[in-house]
């Protein structure tokens, strides 16, 4: 135990997560001998792949791993929504999200926690001991709660995400220099609250390694030119879970999780310009920018990463599909996305989930009708101008992927077994001693 449990008499549990945006368990599991911290925590806990949601999009997978809950609860799909009934569209912030956090129940059981960096929590809540916003945060300025924490980052040069255009310039110098200043800070900034010790849950989240592997992770799996600059990048993210891990208190458990997997990337899909060549989707001008400028004999439109709806009767407002047709419709959809062959010959998609198998929740009004899952290598976007090319490619060379999600929990009495992002809430609440309904979370503790 730290002097702050000594001096409060407190043996009630703890527990320290750190997210690792998109790091794929193989990684890490496969190169146990250049990252001896993790390997550490799975030998003397536990540690295996985990799914991720649908679909497997940070916007997404933050609510629901830090709810228990799929984006039917929190009303968060991706990095854009559509508005019920309009074709407006807007970028979830924190207060879209419409399921308690973990963190809420835990001040609610008069505990405190500290959140640092998780992404889709602006503005930070005045409800918990300390908050700093992650990613889709204006600033640092505005991103800190109370004040003193936004003093004490601004020593530290605290940077909430790397700059990812750097990653778009040819050499990758600079990028990779930026990302390890990140990442950086990010550990000070964890470090020193983690020995404030003032806390019964801490949450804090790296999420450049999701920027690193966008950029790098083809050459890491292709032995490509910055290999060993992607390997020393996450050999500094070995050495930093380890360090945290030294530094924690006997009575605190550490779980250490990624929201998604990662493999390479060799095609973008640009969805919206297939279903304009397949005659699903059509535009008012010949230079359309938006969703609304789709024309009213629309059949289908997509948003990413790999969602479909259909241009429904009563749901949209130039709906063209009438409700009677709508499962014959999208079942042509779901046929002719299965049967989409990429350029090299490969199928571009994995599988097709239907939007009642995925979504439940008082917010399944705004939920795709069918989520694509992409097989390895292609990166499902959409886009609502009219690109020349369905295929394409560009700066990045890497992709989420919905399986080799990560999970580590040192604990004893955990077990890792078909689990997915939904299970890890109720297992921090277990570890916390923290008393809640089984019918509340789509996910089950692990503990």
């Amino acid at each position: 135990m730290g002097l702050f449990d000594r001096l409060r008499g407190d043996d009630e549990p703890r527990v320290a997560f750190i997210g690792v945006d998109g790091v794929p368990y193989s990684l890490l599991s496969e190169n146990e001998e250049l990252f001896p911290n993790f390997a550490a925590i799975a030998d003397e806990g536990t540690a295996n792949e985990i799914s991720s949601i649908v679909p497997p999009e940070s916007s997404a997978c933050w609510p629901s791993l830090t709810t228990g809950v799929n984006p039917g609860e929190t009303g968060v799909y991706g990095f854009q929504d559509r508005e019920v009934g309009t074709y407006d569209t807007y970028v979830p912030m924190g207060r879209e999200v419409q399921a308690d956090r973990v963190w809420d129940r835990v001040q609610e059981d008069g505990r405190q926690a500290t959140v640092m960096n998780v992404p889709v929590t602006f503005p930070p809540q005045r409800n918990v001991q300390r908050m700093v916003s992650g990613f889709l945060s204006p600033g640092l300025d505005k991103a800190a709660y109370p004040d003193d924490v936004r003093d004490y980052l601004e020593t530290l040069d605290y940077r909430i995400d790397v700059n990812p255009k750097l990653g778009h310039q040819e050499s990758k110098e600079e990028f990779i220099e930026d990302a390890h200043a990140t990442i950086d800070a990010q550990y000070e900034a964890f470090q020193h609250y983690i020995d404030e010790d003032d806390w019964d849950l801490f949450f804090g989240v790296f999420m450049t390694t999701d920027r690193v592997n966008h950029f790098l992770f083809k050459d890491y799996e292709r032995d490509g030119e910055y290999k060993d600059e992607f390997i020393d990048f996450y050999r500094k993210v070995d050495d930093y879970i380890g360090r945290l891990r030294d530094s924690l208190p006997e009575d605190v458990t550490m779980i250490v999780a990624s929201d998604h997997g990662f493999t390479s990337l060799d095609y973008e899909v640009h969805f919206n310009e297939w279903l304009r060549e397949q005659g699903w989707l059509s535009f008012k001008t010949n230079d359309p920018e938006e969703l609304g400028d789709i024309s009213d004999d629309t059949k289908a439109y997509s948003f990413i990463p790999g969602r479909f709806y259909l241009n429904l009767e009563g749901r949209e407002p130039r709906g063209s599909v009438p409700q009677e047709d709508y499962d014959e419709v999208r079942d042509q959809l779901k046929a002719d996305l299965e049967a989409l062959e990429g350029p090299d010959g490969r199928k571009v998609v994995d599988r097709v989930v239907e939007k009642e198998e995925a979504f439940r929740g008082d917010h399944d009004d705004i939920a795709p009708d069918l989520v694509a899952i992409p097989n390895k290598g292609f990166d499902l976007k959409s886009g609502f101008k009219a690109d020349s090319e369905i295929f394409t490619s560009g700066p990045r060379n890497g992709m989420h992927s919905f399986d080799n999600t990560s999970l580590y929990i040192d604990h004893p009495d955990a077990t890792i077994d078909d689990a997915d992002l939904f299970d890890i809430t109720p297992t921090i609440l277990d570890l916390l001693d923290i008393e809640y309904s089984r019918g509340e979370f789509d996910g089950a503790s692990l503990v």
